[in-house]
């Protein structure tokens, strides 16, 4: 039983959603107490944005739920993310094909959009929040939970059970 999970979440320049998405998901592995058994980050697939912190407005939303976002910075997708993690969670279509145009086949299994394991939200996509206000961060943090918590259980269902 020592098999762990990594997960990788994905977005446009790592600042917004994909730090949203690995705070959000952090904080529900470890209510979940399977912190040493799924290990959790984020990137993206430009570098506008390496070593800089999540965006403030992000921060701002996610903080009052207990979601805490202070420890992270940017970084762009690397190669051996292919092979490194076990999930690579895209928020958007965009970003799923920049992925899919850069991984070897071998791990293409491992590409996923966020809202495929959140079924009851009609959209596929997280939205990019960055130009917009406080209204599209929340709605990120929302449309996030509802991923995330599927997300662990399609997890907690194929490996730990």
């Amino acid at each position: 039983m020592s098999e762990i999970i990594r997960v990788l979440f994905v977005c446009m320049g790592n600042i917004c959603r994909s730090p949203t998405a690995h705070g959000v998901f952090r904080k529900m592995v470890e209510l979940a107490e399977l912190s040493h058994r799924i290990e959790v980050d984020s990137a993206g697939t430009h570098s506008y944005h390496i070593g800089k912190e999540p965006d403030p407005r992000a921060c701002e939303v996610a903080h009052p739920k207990g979601y805490d976002l202070s420890d992270l910075q940017a970084r762009r997708v690397a190669e051996q993310d292919y092979e490194q993690f076990d999930y690579i969670v895209a928020m958007d279509e965009e970003n799923l094909m920049l992925l899919q145009e850069r991984c070897p086949d071998e791990h293409r299994h491992k590409l996923h959009l966020l809202l495929d394991f959140a079924p009851a939200v009609t959209q596929r996509e997280v939205p990019d929040p960055y130009y917009g206000g406080r209204k599209g961060f929340e709605r990120v943090l929302s449309l996030v939970e509802a991923g995330s918590q599927g997300l662990l259980q399609h997890i907690v269902k194929e490996h730990f059970r």
